[in-house]
């Protein structure tokens, strides 16, 4: 790649960093993590560590999880790099809509080396990732058609690094599912991409709690509550109960129904062509590692797209 003569000079050392997987440090950096709070210079420091090894997937993602995190606490440096690993797919999928939108973000507030970033490419939405809106992971660059490897983190270490005020969520997860006869990795798997374990999480499309159910979903399920956890639960996990017998206990549809609605997937006759379902299902089997689950067939008639033809 070449570097166009509109991008600053910063911005050019940093597109070449990332090309070449190296750590990128300036002076302007330094400077503006100087002004940070502490709280977010720390977190700065960790992605700049990261960043000695950006062609390692793990180190990669992880300069991304630093970024996403700085930025939804409000760094407009984080926001101007966050949209760099998203311009470049370096620890994240490429995606240059939310690369306009972190650019557009961070320019807003005077960042003039986003601002000449948003010369390179067609501002498209003004939707942040979801990293950034919420505490939650930022999605992996893996292929949907080979979505488990070797070097992801499965649910169980995901598990085990979580902090001891969290604990408890996995042990009521592992009552409810159980009781409802869901393995208790698929709920913690899908809590983990919704919410981050985040029992007051709330998105802007108003999804509530752990498993993030939308106000219709909880309704269906009867939940008054959708910030009470054991409620939550209750109906995230009846809902996925549901979909196991209706997509015959295929984890990529059924993850790509909790995501986008079984209405999307039986249109699409699959998994729907939306980058954030798409980023969702793969980072869902990154986590759960299975590609299917015993499912109970009396629930529910199956999916049209489950029933072949004659």
């Amino acid at each position: 790649m070449r570097c166009r003569i509109f991008f600053s000079s910063i911005g050019c050392a940093y597109i070449f960093a990332l090309e070449a997987g190296i750590a990128f440090a300036d002076a302007t950096f330094d400077s503006q993590e100087k002004l940070e709070p502490p709280k977010i210079q720390a977190i700065l420091m960790a992605a700049k560590n990261h960043e000695k090894n950006l062609n390692n997937p793990d180190a990669a993602w992880q300069v991304a999880v630093n970024y996403c995190e700085a930025s939804r606490l409000g760094s407009i440096e984080a926001q101007y790099r966050l949209g760099m690993l998203y311009r470049f797919g370096k620890g994240v999928p490429i995606n240059q809509a939310f690369s306009g939108a972190l650019f557009s973000l961070a320019s807003s507030q005077g960042h003039s080396d986003a601002t000449k970033m948003l010369d390179t490419i067609n501002l498209s939405s003004s939707e942040l990732p979801p990293c950034v809106i919420s505490e939650t992971f930022p999605e992996r660059p893996v292929a949907i058609e080979n979505p488990i490897a070797s070097n992801t983190i499965d649910i169980e270490r995901r598990i085990a690094a979580l902090s001891n005020a969290k604990r408890w969520i996995v042990e009521l997860v592992d009552t409810i599912a159980e009781r409802h006869q869901i393995d208790p990795k698929l709920v913690l798997a899908i809590i983990a991409v919704e919410s981050n374990f985040n029992v007051r999480a709330q998105s802007p499309k108003d999804a509530m709690g752990l498993m993030q159910l939308i106000p219709d979903t909880a309704d269906r399920f009867n939940i008054k509550n959708a910030f009470d956890a054991s409620q939550n639960i209750k109906g995230g996990v009846r809902y996925l109960r549901w979909l196991l017998s209706y997509y015959h206990g295929d984890i990529r549809l059924v993850a790509a129904a909790y995501n986008a609605g079984e209405r999307a997937v039986d249109r699409y006759k699959g998994i729907p062509p939306y980058p954030e379902t798409r980023n969702y299902v793969k980072r869902v089997l990154e986590l759960y590692q299975h590609q299917s689950h015993p499912y109970d067939e009396k629930i529910t008639a199956p999916s049209p797209i489950m029933v072949r033809p004659g």
